[in-house]
């Protein structure tokens, strides 16, 4: 039996996701960057900024859908926004840990030299 099409729920469950995987990056990459600079407070500066970043980013995407009556979330001509959404929701979730980690070990790089 399947469910019914509901795109508040899709979105809320993509954003659950994204979170989990976003942490998953967000702790490796820190950690990584961790070692290689264990005398700076730029890792850990990182850390605030991705956490600080990425709450508001994704309560921003569950906000705009949420607001969808139930006829609207079960409208299909919806699916193209959708996927917009999703690609910058998961670029955002996957890219910004990378990005913000190349910043600061970039300005790491810069202090020492």
């Amino acid at each position: 039996m399947t469910r019914p099409l509901d795109w508040r729920r899709k979105v809320s469950d993509s954003v659950a996701y994204a979170l989990l995987v976003y942490t998953g990056l967000q702790i490796f990459v820190t950690i990584n960057t961790l070692r290689g600079n264990s005398a700076s407070l730029l890792p850990y500066m990182a850390l605030i900024v991705l956490i600080a970043a990425i709450v508001p980013a994704c309560r921003r995407f569950e906000h705009r859908w949420n607001r969808l009556s139930d006829a609207a979330a079960a409208d299909p001509r919806f699916g193209p926004a959708y996927r917009r959404d999703m690609v910058a929701l998961w670029v955002l979730a996957i890219g910004l840990p990378f990005a913000l980690a190349g910043l600061f070990e970039l300005l790491a790089y810069l202090i020492r030299h």
